[in-house]
């Protein structure tokens, strides 16, 4: 018996990002994204700004994405959306228009979490391309701009945190620290980018310890702009002597707090299958050090490819389709969540 063709579209808007993809039976037909430049004159997004241009590309996204993959609206089977976290602006941009969307087609509406989402990225198939996926249960490092956590994943959605930050996220470190050395928005890329030229052991930085499995980038920050702040004032061009040399310490100094833990989160459970997800999983430096710990200690490594790292409606899809078959629908009154 032939197997059901079941048609999702995706929509993610939790930020500055208006994405829409679209995954049929797991497989993805298209991802098409948007991305809004003005914030980069800010150094920072601001969510005013961010909802807006959510308004302006989401129509257009959404009908590149549905043509790209051959699909008509009234045939999709499910929408689904990122209902949060995020900048509550910016998601209910998406959420009005897959309601809207849902009602016009018939088709189901299914609410997604933003960072479910980034964990099930792995999960993703693509036509003609076999993507190793992780085997339940996996350890997955979730690090972006604005969460750090280890998490263990027993099922598509069976989900247990282990390890979280109390106070900042490793990206937000990246890119707060990049803003004090003048370098553009996102600042995470700009240092990934300058830390190939220069030397990881150069400078030494603060490395917080908290309770447990628990993450703290705070104390790095102020180390950081400390450290800064002392060298200006007996060289003012101290900064742009050295910038690739702080780029490659700073990149070191994170990479090595996020797997001091990870490490022991392994020790720890003894689930050896281990994942990364989130935007600053796109790291080079992160990228080899999973490498590199996973062939010296044993472990399986699952790296997601670079697309599919930053906030995309791909994997948006891919939580929604999980959750499709698993009848997880939601009605209209689902309101989105900031955090």
């Amino acid at each position: 018996m032939q197997k059901r063709e079941i048609t999702i579209l995706g929509i993610e808007s939790s930020c500055d990002d208006t994405s829409a993809a679209v995954i049929r039976n797991g497989c993805l037909l298209s991802n098409v994204m948007a991305n809004q430049e003005v914030h980069r004159n800010y150094g920072g997004v601001i969510p005013e700004l961010a909802s807006r241009a959510h308004q302006q590309h989401i129509i257009p996204v959404v009908d590149q994405a549905l043509k790209l993959a051959g699909v008509l609206p009234q045939s999709l089977d499910a929408i689904a959306f990122t209902c949060g976290p995020g900048l509550l602006g910016s998601l209910l941009v998406g959420n009005a228009f897959a309601k809207g969307l849902a009602l016009s087609t018939g088709a189901a509406l299914v609410e997604v979490n933003h960072l479910q989402g980034h964990v099930l990225s792995h999960f993703i198939d693509v036509p003609e391309q076999q993507l190793p996926h992780p085997a339940f249960p996996f350890l997955c490092l979730l690090v972006s701009g604005g969460h750090t956590q280890i998490i263990v994943v027993r099922s598509y959605f069976d989900f247990e945190i282990i390890g979280n930050t109390i106070d900042d996220a490793a990206g937000e470190a990246f890119d707060k620290c990049a803003k004090v050395m003048g370098l553009p928005y996102p600042g995470g890329p700009v240092i990934d980018q300058l830390a190939a030229q220069g030397n990881a052991t150069a400078f030494q930085f603060a490395k917080p310890r908290v309770g447990g499995l628990n993450y703290s980038f705070s104390g790095l920050k102020t180390s950081f702009l400390y450290f800064l702040r002392d060298r200006i004032a007996g060289n003012k061009d101290f900064i742009e002597a050295h910038r690739a040399d702080l780029c490659a310490s700073l990149q070191q100094t994170v990479i090595d707090i996020l797997f001091d833990n990870l490490i022991r989160a392994v020790g720890q459970t003894g689930i050896r299958e281990v994942a990364v997800a989130g935007g600053v999983s796109a790291n080079s430096g992160l990228r080899r050090r999973l490498a590199d710990e996973s062939a010296r200690r044993g472990w399986k490594a699952c790296i997601p490819e670079l697309r599919f790292t930053t906030d995309n409606a791909a994997m948006i899809a891919i939580a929604g389709y999980h959750k499709f078959l698993q009848g997880a629908t939601t009605g209209l009154d689902v309101v989105p969540y900031a955090s």
